[in-house]
């Protein structure tokens, strides 16, 4: 008689040679070139206030709730079952979860709250952080931020919405703004026919009985569902600056209509809308017809957080790379002691090192600056500029080589990797593309020279500590001299030099010699365009010690 009996269902194969679930990670502990950052440039109650942050940003619930927040983007909501207007945006659970990881503990209120104490830095660092849980929601806590000193030009609305904004909450309730125990703040700037050439905007504001009144349509606008949102239109004057409430006085809903969400590459948990202005009432914020000089206090701010934001996610890019290849066998070896992946994973953790160091001293000339301190004030006209558009340019091909770590599970989406390479390109577009921030560095340095003065004295500060560096700052000097019209083309050239440079210079006088010293030659002596092309002799033991924490 033949054996009838129930075979046993087995796996067609055990699971081996893949790392093990990467658990709850702690983002600030693990990190040593930003403790060493904080340590340096902030004061001590910043790390101790970070420290809850880095733990619950790098939990596995907070992972699971970022990858819900992608999995299920915004969705727009035009009207109510009666047929009346609503233009909501109705988020995912997890979005508002994560909305509560930030403004509870008012991460868009420190840099106010403890401004010219190290708010800035603590700002900036806690963006860092939250990054790594996911970028998206990150917009709103940067525009709310980002706010606060555009609203000084107004005494008026400073007072009235102030409050709101600083509020240690999270209240995503449609209502007027006296009702909500929070307030969060958008930006709606572009228009179709400008882009980044704000001065072609054709919105118009005109003056009636009950106040301003705004017509136009913007073709992008920042964090829709915001209790108010910063604007340019035009009046008699020239382009004005207004504040648009989602709330008129009367407490109805004002005449903002959503036209639609972008469907964008990434940046997929935030909505991003087109919105039209139809007769909306709006308040005046800063002088008439200096529109662009007033928004731009905002914009200052919200392009540090666009270079912060990049090194964020190649920290998160990097330290998946690295759990990955520490268990990976392949070829008889680890992954992690093959010399061609320690080259290329030493050479990533440079450039994250790098970045971490700029951000955190472009906040502390913030801070600075607000202790009228006038080395720091021109430090902070320049330093912004020079980290979005190099941390920018270098998180793209970075994002590729960390997927590249993990070979084909690291192109799926179950993996973090395919969202932040789609996540890469959005820092540089926002707040004005690369040849735009190029462009403000050239009109900084032609209009503010103590900005440059001041960043020479930042660079002769690590004079005779590296050939190479010392090598680069002559030919950037050397550069500096060419006529305007060369300058103008070689705009670019430029801004990667000066921020290259200081990089190497911040790394010299604080990182360890092996780090700065690499870092100098590989960037600035012996550069190339693609990462895992380090000196021959490098140091590459000593640079991914830092990542053993």
């Amino acid at each position: 008689m033949p054996d009838h009996a129930p075979r046993s269902r087995l796996a067609s194969h055990e699971v081996h040679n893949q790392p093990p679930p990467s658990g709850d990670q702690d983002l600030l502990a693990q990190d040593r070139p930003l403790r060493d950052a904080l340590a340096r440039e902030a004061p001590d109650w910043v790390m101790e206030r970070l420290a809850p942050l880095g733990r619950a940003a790098g939990s596995e619930a907070v992972r699971r709730l970022g990858d819900s927040a992608n999995r299920h983007p915004p969705e727009l909501r035009l009207f109510d079952r009666h047929g009346r207007r609503l233009d909501e945006v109705d988020y995912h659970p997890a979005y508002h979860e994560l909305m509560h990881l930030a403004m509870d503990s008012g991460w868009h209120a420190v840099a106010w709250q403890e401004e010219g104490r190290g708010g800035h830095q603590a700002h900036v660092a806690a963006l860092y952080l939250l990054t790594q849980a996911e970028p998206g929601f990150c917009c709103p806590i940067t525009m709310t931020h980002a706010a606060f000193p555009a609203l000084r030009h107004s005494a008026d609305l400073h007072a009235r919405w102030s409050p709101g904004l600083l509020s240690w909450d999270h209240d995503p309730r449609v209502l007027p703004a006296e009702r909500k125990t929070a307030l969060t703040c958008g930006m709606a700037m572009t228009e179709k026919q400008g882009g980044s050439d704000v001065r072609s905007n054709t919105t118009h504001a005109s003056t009636t009985a009950d106040g301003w009144r705004l017509n136009g349509h913007k073709w992008f606008c920042s964090a829709p569902m915001s209790d108010a949102f910063l604007t340019l239109a035009q009046t008699d004057d020239g382009l004005s600056c207004f504040l648009v409430p989602r709330f008129t006085p009367d407490n109805e809903r004002n005449a903002i209509e959503i036209q639609r969400l972008k469907d964008k590459c990434g940046n997929r948990a935030n909505a991003s809308a087109e919105i039209e202005y139809r007769d909306a009432w709006a308040e005046p914020l800063g002088e008439p017809g200096r529109g662009i000089a007033t928004i731009l206090s905002m914009v200052q701010q919200t392009r540090l957080d666009a270079a912060t934001a990049p090194v964020g996610m190649m920290r998160q890019a990097l330290s998946e790379a690295w759990r990955h290849v520490q268990t990976r066998q392949a070829f008889g070896r680890c992954l992690a002691e093959q010399p061609l992946m320690r080259t290329l994973l030493a050479d990533m953790a440079l450039e994250v090192e790098a970045g971490v160091a700029l951000c955190l001293r472009s906040a502390r000339a913030f801070d600075g600056a607000a202790r009228h301190d006038a080395h720091e004030a021109a430090l902070a006209r320049l330093l912004p500029a020079l980290a979005k558009y190099w941390h920018n340019k270098r998180a793209p091909g970075f994002l590729a080589e960390a997927m590249e770590c993990l070979g084909g599970i690291g192109y799926v989406e179950e993996s973090p990797m395919a969202r932040l390479y789609r996540e890469a390109p959005v820092n540089s577009i926002w707040e004005g593309s690369g040849n735009v921030i190029c462009l403000d560095v050239l009109r900084v340095l032609q209009r503010h020279p103590e900005a440059l003065e001041a960043l020479r004295q930042e660079l002769e500060q690590a004079r005779g500590a590296s050939a190479a560096l010392d090598t680069a700052m002559q030919s950037l000097a050397q550069l500096l001299e060419a006529p305007a019209e060369t300058l103008e083309r070689q705009a670019r050239r430029l801004t990667q030099s000066l921020a290259q440079c200081l990089q190497g210079a911040l790394l010299m006088q604080h990182a360890p010699p092996e780090i700065g010293e690499t870092f100098c030659r590989s960037r600035l002596l012996e550069a190339s365009p693609v990462f895992g092309s380090l000196p021959p002799d490098a140091p590459e033991d000593a640079i991914l010690a830092r990542l053993q924490d």
